[in-house]
């Protein structure tokens, strides 16, 4: 029986990709171990090569570094992963970190400035945690002390990377980045930023720092519905409109799908996603896509419960109405309020809202606004637009089957990542 040290990266390959595949991935493998393979790999026998660390380093050039480059080597020539292993969270925090390393380095941030956005380094503890207790099977109640040193096996692992699906995500676009497999003359577009990140409009040249830190929004994207994910443009802020609830109310009517998102005067970061255009009514509005959600102090998504159908509220000048936006709850008593005395609001929820099953979002039930941002998600109501769209804008369909087709070409590629990251696991340092 043959180990990771007696059997070739070709070998592995084999077992795990298609012909065509296999010739793309040992085009790579000559480019880092500075030989042609061409003509040993006739007849489908493995050359002898065998991948060195060094080999590794030297064709990244550095966009990868310390223990996940360690990582990356071990999964790629690791073949038989132990059957159970110990699951510890710097392994999920070094690969979000790794990626946004990678797009930001490759210029591929979609738009987000780093300087321009909230703190990555707590966004990224909260994501990690996050992720972490997705481990838990349901009902469980397990803390997060504990879940840094249970040992799962593979079944379990590859179930908790359904569950959380950005974990894949994540991986597509670290070996994509760091092997430089983003395109292939072979399958065309292997890999796009916006499969990580929706492209943003409306910060890059302006004074605005925005709340949204990027382990937020990577967060928040694969959450909302297809058509939503890939562009956002900020309507309003805060730091730029002024603290105006006439203004807000202005900048986000017949918008479309949109985010609120709220940071209070204690930091707690949370807000709603609004599933149809903002409209002065003294009704409720909106249909069951809607959810509120927290990001600072942890993340979180509440989604409708099916109780009422409160889900959306915006009315002004009203005598025998409540007068702001609210989402969710009952009157006077919403999940999250905004009053059009601008400043207030308030998240009751004892023990939870109604309508979304959240918590109180903010740090007190009545809190003062630090800040408040405005994000349009997708692209404007054909009713705003002036210009005749193409089919892909109006068929969502249509678009839904070129985005999957865009994520099965990497797919084809990276088939084995769910081995890899058991493989990662298995080595860590």
């Amino acid at each position: 029986m043959g180990n990771s040290e007696s059997q070739s990266v070709q070998e592995v390959w084999r077992n795990q990709f298609s012909a065509e595949e296999r010739t793309y991935l040992g085009d790579i493998f000559d480019i880092m171990s500075g030989s042609n393979t061409t003509e040993e790999t006739k007849g489908g026998k493995a050359p002898k090569q065998q991948l060195t660390l060094s080999m590794l380093e030297a064709y990244i050039k550095g966009a990868v570094t310390g223990r996940m480059i360690i990582r990356m080597y071990n999964g790629m020539r690791n073949i038989h992963p132990m059957k159970k292993l110990n699951v510890a969270d710097s392994f999920t925090e070094d690969v979000i970190v790794s990626v946004i390393h990678l797009l930001n380095k490759e210029k591929m941030l979609m738009g987000w400035k780093m300087e321009k956005t909230g703190d990555c380094i707590l966004g990224t503890s909260r994501l990690t945690a996050y992720l972490m207790t997705e481990l838990k099977a349901k009902g469980e109640d397990l803390s997060l002390e504990h879940l840094q040193t249970v040992k799962l096996g593979q079944d379990a692992l590859k179930d908790w990377m359904c569950r959380a699906s950005v974990i894949i995500t994540f991986l597509h676009a670290l070996v994509a980045l760091a092997l430089h497999l983003t395109k292939s003359e072979y399958q065309g577009e292997l890999f796009s930023p916006n499969q990580v990140l929706p492209l943003c409009l409306g910060i890059e040249y302006s004074g605005i720092v925005t709340v949204l830190d990027i382990p937020s929004v990577i967060y928040l994207k694969p959450n909302l519905p297809s058509r939503n994910q890939r562009q956002w443009k900020l309507l309003f802020s805060s730091q730029a409109h002024g603290e105006s609830f006439s203004r807000l109310s202005t900048q986000i009517l017949h918008k479309g799908p949109t985010l609120l998102v709220v940071k209070d005067s204690l930091g707690y970061v949370f807000g709603g996603f609004a599933s149809c255009s903002w409209e002065l009514k003294p009704q409720f509005q909106g249909d069951s896509r809607c959810f509120l959600f927290t990001l600072n102090p942890k993340l979180g998504i509440y989604s409708c419960t099916g109780y009422n159908e409160h889900y959306m509220y915006l009315n002004v000048g009203q005598q025998t109405m409540p007068n702001g936006l609210g989402m969710g709850g009952q009157h006077n008593y919403f999940g999250l309020w905004i009053d059009s005395n601008y400043g207030k609001g308030h998240s009751k929820a004892k023990p939870r809202c109604t309508t979304y099953n959240s918590p109180q979002l903010s740090a007190e039930e009545h809190f003062t606004i630090d800040t408040l941002e405005v994000w349009m998600v997708g692209n404007l109501p054909a009713s705003e637009l002036s210009k005749t769209k193409s089919i892909l804008d109006t068929d969502p369909e249509a678009q839904a089957l070129l985005e999957m087709v865009g994520k099965t070409r990497l797919l084809g590629l990276t088939t084995s990542l769910c081995d890899w990251m058991l493989d990662f696991l298995n080595n860590r340092p």
